[in-house]
Parts: structure tokens; sequence; C-alpha cells
């Protein structure tokens, strides 16, 4: 009878894994394309005195760093109650659907969940901090799969915890264990977990780094950090292509790689600024053009918007406009200081360290502040990056998710 009810299990699974390919829910960390740019229209171009209309808000989250992964039918958050990580899902007035535990929360420097969910096609995966990965069902938040980075791939948790947001392409889901053996960075099957591939990276722990998927003379490319380095993997085998030394110690790189028309821009954390990389024709190597001090901010990205990186720093406190091609300092003003950028419809939204959002006007060589408001919350740790979906912006700070009306009346 058991192996009757095997085999129909075995027969079952294209079906149910067709099923789960036909819910199109679909969303992924900073945007579509991993690049802070969302596919909105019809946006305010101003925003009253006190700010966008807030249309509601949920606040029993618990403790957490973490952004919305919002989808036309569902929000999906994380948070920390007691010692346990949760997965949330609201409907998109606030009301709670349902919630999973799904294992300790990361307890030591800045304690609560840092992944944010990733969907696609009935599925979400997220990390907690202290690496254990989930697969769960978006419909229910019942967990299908799940796996101990520390148990079964030997990784060592970072100083602050597994911040990674995880990777989908196809059907594998790529992630960095960070073990300075075999188990580096591996592809699973993200349906049911298994590893499809290996690679041994260049044996450094893991940097808190959320990889990325680049595309270099119609050749595919898998990027992402690790302590010391960035480097680039085949995503189809896992074969190191090339790396290149950040020259930072600290090990601090949450900020997803830049790319375009053959070069990379990548940041190091404090104190240590930013890099330019230009790949051969061939893809196989890099070289440096230019570096600069400014950009060392430890997580809240930058943008590239015509031939301009706009973005933050740590050390200097201030908002820049730096030239893509020469690293020229354009401008540079402490009105914004460190803060996580997106932008949508031209428009570059700054939420600050500090909790003051700001509409950000882009130009040639400057920048313009259009509008702003403070987020509700204590003047610390407003990290979170913000979300646009539906002409709606999603601000996480603590334990509270406020979703604002940005839509043009």
């Amino acid at each position: 009878m058991r192996n009757t009810t095997f085999i129909i299990l075995i027969c079952l699974l294209p079906f149910l894994n067709q099923c789960k390919q036909a819910n199109t829910e679909v969303s992924d960390w900073r945007g579509p394309e991993r690049t802070g740019f969302y596919l909105e229209t019809g946006l305010l171009t101003e925003w009253p005195d006190n700010g966008p209309e807030l249309l509601w808000k949920y606040e029993d989250l618990g403790i957490g760093y973490t952004s919305a992964a919002v989808t036309n039918e569902k929000v999906y958050i994380t948070g920390t109650k007691d010692s346990a990580s949760y997965i949330f899902a609201l409907d998109h007035v606030g009301n709670l659907l349902w919630e999973t535990e799904f294992g300790l929360t990361w307890k030591n420097n800045y304690p609560g969940v840092r992944s944010t969910p990733v969907v696609k096609n009935g599925l979400g995966y997220v990390l907690t901090g202290r690496g254990l990965m989930v697969c769960f069902d978006i419909d229910n938040g019942k967990i299908i799969w799940e796996t101990d980075w520390v148990e079964h791939y030997n990784a060592s948790a970072p100083y602050f915890g597994f911040c990674e947001n995880l990777l989908i392409d196809g059907d594998k889901i790529y992630c960095t264990p960070g073990d300075t053996l075999q188990y580096n960075f591996l592809a699973l099957n993200r349906f049911n977990g298994k590893i499809i591939w290996k690679s041994e990276g260049v044996h450094e722990i893991s940097a808190y780094a959320s990889p990325t998927i680049i595309t270099h003379n119609n050749k595919k490319q898998l990027v992402t950090f690790t302590s010391k380095s960035i480097l680039a993997l085949n995503p189809e085998n896992g074969e190191l292509i090339w790396s290149h030394d950040m020259q930072y110690p600290h090990g601090i790189h949450a900020n997803i790689p830049i790319y375009d028309d053959g070069y990379i821009f990548a940041m190091n954390g404090w104190g240590f600024g930013s890099v330019m990389l230009k790949l051969t024709k061939d893809g196989n190597n890099v070289e440096e053009v230019w570096r600069t001090e400014l950009f060392d901010l430890e997580h809240g990205d930058v943008l590239k918007i015509g031939d301009n990186i706009y973005g933050s720093s740590w050390d200097k406190k201030v908002f820049s406009v730096v030239d893509w091609k020469t690293g020229a300092v354009k401008d540079s003003s402490e009105l914004i200081g460190p803060a996580s950028i997106i932008s949508a419809e031209g428009l570059i939204y700054a939420y600050s360290y500090s909790g003051k959002v700001y509409l950000v006007k882009p130009t040639e060589n400057s920048f313009e502040i259009l509008s702003s408001f403070n987020a509700p919350g204590k003047k610390k740790d407003h990290i979170a990056h913000p979300v646009i979906h539906d002409k709606k912006l999603y601000i996480r700070y603590a334990n509270k998710l406020l979703v604002y009306s940005i839509a043009a009346k």
C-alpha cells in the first residue's frame, strides 16, 4: 500500500508543479529587475505638506527590518515575535490572512528578521538570520520544504546574521551559505530544495549580499559578493567566471551591483567607498575604471539614471550625484543623508535612516527635492527599503507596515 501511495505522489508531482506555476503572483527584491526601478505610472509629482494619504497600516509585525513583498493578490512580510520569525500575509486593505512561524530569529546584533520574501508562481522563499531557508505556500503559509545552512552546508553566520534576499531564475533558487569549502554558493531546485549545483566561489564567508543576474554580450552571469570580493558565476553550473578584490576588510556588502553596457558598479560598506569595473568583451575578466570615497552605505543601494549615479554615503552623511563613466562628483548635499532609495516614473523615493521620506527629481548635474514627510516612529533604524505597487508606497518601520496612496489625482 505504501509503495502504491508513493507512486501516486510521484505521478502527481508534475501536475502539482503546473498548478503552482499557474499562480502568477510574483514579487522580487527591489523591483522586477532588482534595480530599484518600479514600472508604475500615474503617480503624484508633489505630495501634500503632511505627506501622501495613509491608506492603512498594520501594527503587529514584531521586530524586523524587511520590506513588503507585494503582489496583485496579497502583501507578504516578515517579523519577529518573542524569539520566533514569522511570515505574515495581508490583503490589500491590511487584514491579516495568515501568519506562519518559520524558525528562531537572529538575537545578536540588531535582533529581528532581515530577509524579505521573494514570491513566484504560488511559492514564497525566505531566510532567517540564523540560516534556515524555507519555501512556503503563498495561499496558506504552509512550509513546503526547508534547509538549515548551518547544519547541511557548514555555514557560519556573519556578524549581523544572514540577510540575503534570495534570487529565483526559472526552476532554480540561488543562495549563499558561505561555506569556505564546497558549499559557498548554491543553486537549489525551488520546488524541493535539492542541490542542482554547488560552487566553492573564492572560499569566503557570506557578506549580506543579494545576488543578481546580468547579461553581458548575450551571456548570463550570476553576480554577488562574499566577504572581500565581488564575483561572477555561470548560473547554469556554478563555475567561477571572475572575481575581484573589493579592498575592504569589514565584509559588509548588502547592496546589489549595477550593470550597464559592460560596466559594473559595486559598493563597499562603511568608509571604503565604491568601485566601477569594466568587463572584458568575452566577460571572463574585469578591470577597475575608477574608485570613489562616496556610496559607502552598508545598505540602501543607489540608482543609475541617465549618465549619473544617485545615492547616499555613510561616512560623509550626504546624498550625491556622480558621473557613471568617470566617477566625477557633480553634486553632494547633506539635505537627505543616508537613505534607501528606489525610483518610479523618473523620480527618486528616498527613505532616510532618520525616518524622513523624500520625493526627489534627478537632474543632469544635481537633484531637486520636490516633497517630503516624516514617517511615524523614533528617529532610529528606518532602514527597510520602500516598495511601490499599484500606485501605493509601502514603508516598513519596526513592527509597522504603512501604506500610502501616491496615485495622481
